[in-house]
């Protein structure tokens, strides 16, 4: 690899032909990790779907139970942590996860003007 001296001090990394800038690849989206570990997506999402239901003792429950799995542990902690903070973002991404996202309705007004063009291609008259 070659480095090359940037403008704000620090160094660019130039791949060379035939490798990789990022040898280890993309970082795996939560679900893929899921998959990994034996998860279907389905039962990803139905997890999902059964911790949002719970009031927030069940939900609290579900972290301190030994028995519960990791996917079970780690929805339930980013519930809690989005519901203490007042925050919605972790609701929205796992409704987003379980449910998709909701369509989005666009309202546009668009201005059409028709402009007419003729174009005279007899030879024997005179332009004007």
């Amino acid at each position: 690899m070659k480095l090359e001296k940037q403008p704000h001090g620090g160094a660019l990394v130039r791949a060379e032909k035939g490798e990789t800038a990022n040898p280890n690849g993309r970082p795996k989206k939560f679900t893929t990790l899921m998959k990994e570990e034996g998860y279907k997506l389905s039962e990803v999402n139905d997890s999902i779907q059964a911790i949002m239901s719970m009031d927030e003792k069940t939900i609290k429950e579900v972290l301190k139970n030994e028995d519960a799995t990791m996917l079970e542990k780690t929805v339930a902690r980013a519930i809690i942590k989005s519901y203490e903070k007042g925050s919605l973002y972790s609701m929205d991404t796992l409704l987003s996860r379980v449910f998709g996202k909701p369509k989005e309705t666009v309202d546009a007004t668009v201005e059409a003007k028709v402009i007419n063009v003729t174009l005279n291609l007899d030879d024997n008259k005179p332009n004007n």
